[in-house]
């Protein structure tokens, strides 16, 4: 996200820039951030920080690793990235200040209000020598002639908070003490299942995904529903909390005492999570609905998200628990070679076909997938379509895949529907982890090596499997010059599926080369919990 900063604040981060943790930092950390904000000493964020005698010193006493390591005088100062924790730091301080007009400026109380509100270490820390966020949120609105108390309703003569916008009730129609009390009991109520739900799916991705990715996202996602919630008085919320005179505290329906399967247990909390946004964005627009209720709304829609990437990683985890050798052909120079060729392929046990070829015209091309339909039927092999959903659709193929340039997961799943398997070219670890979100149900990694079949400008080789493997479960084959001699390699970097074209294609024996993959595969292939596998 592009963000803009203040003359003073552009200042305190050039300085910033000059401390470093090691010779060759590459990154601009949290505490050099708070070093650079107290290296501008005429600043407001500078100030605060005396207030809690937070000084130089006490920040290099407390990170002795850190080293003036910046450009001398009368060098330009450098331009270094922010590391997560500043980036975390930098989304808390927007995520507080939404109700400020937009585009915000980020000043030094700013950033200030962003380290003191985070989870990482430095944030701990001045939090420990009395610098509190909710003191510092409130004392900033104030500066800028905001407030942060929510709509107040027990009387006629209590004004409207200014940040609760238009829509706020208006004070001649202030609603009773008991309302106000009951809003704060659903809010607080809400916040807790919201809370709870999205810790339970996070479990799940991490536990029994075991997938990097997906637990980053959920992560992601509790610490800005902490932040969207931190707009909430938790006074009050605590204050109106009566949980042993709630009257649903008693109802209990079968289904909730018994779940089947892990599965399930994933599938009731995606559903209680967006239940739980939904409530706080509607009640919170009787509190602040231009900051909280805003903010649920977002973190609601990406909720929706989340859900979508985590069910079909799993539905997609399962449908192709099997898959471990995927075989690309062309229509060959004939029908009859073609169906040779791809008879051999199912009688030999591959585990997906793709057809892939850019020389034939739509009718031929339909001709081909249609006898390869034909084929494997009821083999338990599965037809995938290159780059053609409509063509797919029209043969009745188990799926369609589609590279970078190519239509989208969205444009797809129009054409083809919902059940359809749609596989994505990734070439990077951005596009693979895109993906995901996309919605596809596996990805092709590569290319691993060069290969006749395809030309690219650069290969991402093992070390791309190496970083799939490492955060992303949804089912993914290597592709891209891989043989029986480099089979190896692909395998030591963590991937069990492997896509191929001219080792197959190509070979004197087709289903030679066809076992002789299988073998290594199998011989190398490891379970681990419910049959997920890269």
């Amino acid at each position: 996200m592009r963000r803009s900063f203040t003359a003073a604040s552009q200042r305190a981060l050039d300085f910033a820039s000059a401390w470093t943790t090691r010779a060759d930092c590459s990154e601009l950390t949290a505490p050099a951030l708070l070093l650079g904000l107290l290296a501008e000493p005429e600043c407001r964020a500078a100030t605060m920080l005396a207030r809690c005698k937070i000084d130089t010193a006490a920040v290099r006493a407390r990170w002795p690793e850190v080293v003036c390591g910046g450009p001398t005088y009368g060098e330009p100062p450098r331009s270094l990235p922010f590391s997560a924790d500043v980036q975390v730091s930098l989304q808390f301080a927007c995520d507080r200040l939404a109700d400020f007009p937009q585009p915000l400026e980020l000043a030094t109380e700013h950033l200030l209000l962003g380290l003191a509100a985070a989870d990482h270490e430095v944030s701990v820390w001045l939090r420990q020598r009395g610098l509190d966020p909710q003191a510092l949120d409130a004392e900033i609105h104030k500066l800028y002639g905001y407030s942060t108390e929510p709509l107040l309703m027990g009387g006629a003569d209590i004004p409207v908070c200014p940040s609760a916008g238009k829509n706020a009730c208006p004070t001649k129609n202030a609603c009773p003490a008991n309302t106000e009390t009951a809003v704060f009991r659903v809010l607080d109520a809400a916040a807790n299942r919201a809370r709870e739900a999205i810790r339970v799916v996070e479990d799940y991705v991490r536990f029994v995904l075991d997938d990097r990715h997906l637990t980053g996202l959920c992560k992601q996602m509790r610490h800005d529903l902490t932040a969207a919630l931190a707009r909430l008085p938790e006074g009050r919320c605590l204050g109106a909390r009566e949980t042993q005179a709630d009257v649903g505290t008693t109802l209990t329906a079968a289904a909730e005492q018994r779940r089947e399967d892990a599965s399930v247990v994933l599938a009731a909390n995606l559903a209680r999570l967006q239940e739980s946004l939904r409530s706080l964005e509607e009640f919170g627009k009787v509190i602040a609905p231009d900051s909280l209720a805003a903010a649920v709304k977002q973190l609601r829609y990406r909720a929706y998200t989340l859900h979508r990437a985590v069910e079909i990683t799993r539905d997609s985890i399962e449908r192709l628990a099997g898959a471990r050798l995927y075989v690309l052909i062309d229509g060959r120079s004939t029908v009859e070679e073609f169906r040779r060729l791809a008879n051999t392929l199912v009688e030999a046990g591959v585990h997906v076909v793709q057809l892939r070829d850019k020389r034939l015209g739509d009718r031929g091309l339909l001709e081909r997938a249609r006898l390869l339909r034909e084929l494997t039927a009821g083999s338990g092999v599965l037809l995938v379509i290159n780059d053609r959903p409509d063509l797919a659709a029209l043969a009745r193929a188990d799926g369609v895949h589609v590279g970078q340039d190519e239509l989208s997961v969205k444009d797809v799943r129009t054409i083809v529907g919902p059940a359809m398997l749609v596989g994505v070219s990734a070439h990077s670890i951005e596009q693979a982890r895109q993906a995901v979100l996309d919605g596809a149900n596996y990805i092709g990694v590569g290319p691993t090596f060069p290969s006749g079949t395809k030309q690219f400008e650069r290969f991402p080789g093992p070390e791309l499997l190496r970083a799939v493997a490492a955060e992303i479960r949804l089912p993914a084959f290597a592709i891209g010059g891989i043989c029986r001699a480099n089979l190896d390699e692909v395998l030591a970097a963590g991937f069990t599926r492997i896509a191929v074209s001219e080792a197959v294609a190509s070979a004197e024996d087709p289903a030679a080369a066809v076992r002789e993959l299988l073998a290594a595969l199998s011989a190398n292939s490891h379970h681990e919990g419910t049959e997920i596998q890269r």
